[in-house]
């Protein structure tokens, strides 16, 4: 295969690949990586009757690989850790295969072969004989891990999505009580046992190094922390982020906070806000 064809072949399929391992991963810079890797495995081999499943399988064992590499930064991050949050389109139909900020975070308590497994199967469709010859193990074997995979995730998100209006709307509010300052306004969108995430990498300001629980507590914190470290020049986009409404907040022109909100009853149940500048780096802004 000439140069030419092998690129035209890679960029047909680099979409695909860049959704499949950043599912896995949670990191756009890794998943670049990862990609790489793919690309000089590919463009180095000829006669290969399969592309599409060749530079899967070269994706995902790369992942699973990184994965260890990720895991190993966790461990001397300072503050909970967010994925890297990603703009996706806001269309239905065109996100079918985002998974959530809430499920990527559920997603990073599996093995990094759980983790792979999963993503394929119940986000890309993969059937488990398919998945068994990506990932070098037999089809009982994956659909063990499949299994076990599976459990895990309904036992930590046992709620179904939000409507997206409702979610949408239940952001704005959240927003325009923080933004005002509003603390009554905020109390009445929060649920009584919500939890806030906050990801600022030990980079920029965050609520703690733990996830805070409880309305009150939260409330008050958030509302604190806005009058008292108020930002000139406050702007804010609602954007569609890893397939969920959501609010991008910009100090000028440059991002400072991505805020995604679990939502159930017209309630905020979860809070996961990214203030760390190194994930907020491809972020973009129109």
């Amino acid at each position: 295969m000439s140069p030419d064809a092998a690129t035209e072949v890679f960029v047909g399929h680099r979409e695909l690949l860049f959704s499949i391992v950043y599912n896995i991963l949670g990191s756009v810079a890794d998943t670049e990586d990862v990609l790489q890797e793919t690309w000089l495995a590919w463009s180095n081999r000829s006669g290969v009757e399969n592309p599409r499943a060749y530079v899967v399988r070269i994706a995902v064992n790369a992942a699973v690989a990184r994965r260890t590499t990720i895991n190993r930064r966790k461990e001397e991050y300072v503050g909970p850790w967010l994925p890297e949050p990603v703009i996706t389109p806001a269309d239905p139909v065109e996100r079918a295969e985002a998974v959530s900020l809430a499920v990527l975070v559920v997603l990073e308590t599996l093995t990094p072969l759980e983790r792979a497994v999963f993503v394929l199967h119940e986000v890309f469709g993969y059937a488990h004989p398919e998945i068994a010859e990506i990932v070098g193990r037999t089809p009982a074997a994956v659909r063990q891990l499949a299994h076990r995979a599976r459990e895990h995730v309904r036992a930590r998100r046992p709620r179904f999505p939000a409507d997206p209006g409702v979610q949408q709307e239940v952001t704005q509010r959240f927003i325009d009580a923080v933004v005002g300052g509003d603390l009554n306004a905020l109390m009445d969108v929060l649920a009584p046992d919500v939890t806030l995430w906050a990801d600022g990498g030990g980079k920029a300001r965050a609520a703690g190094l733990h996830p805070i629980l409880g309305r009150d507590r939260i409330g008050r914190l958030i509302i604190g922390d806005r009058l008292r470290h108020p930002v000139a020049s406050l702007g804010i986009r609602y954007r569609t982020v890893n397939g969920d409404p959501s609010a991008l907040l910009l100090s000028g022109e440059t991002p400072f906070a991505v805020i995604v909100l679990d939502v159930e009853d017209d309630q905020v149940t979860g809070i996961y806000a990214i203030t760390n500048p190194d994930k907020l780096a491809r972020v973009e802004v129109d």
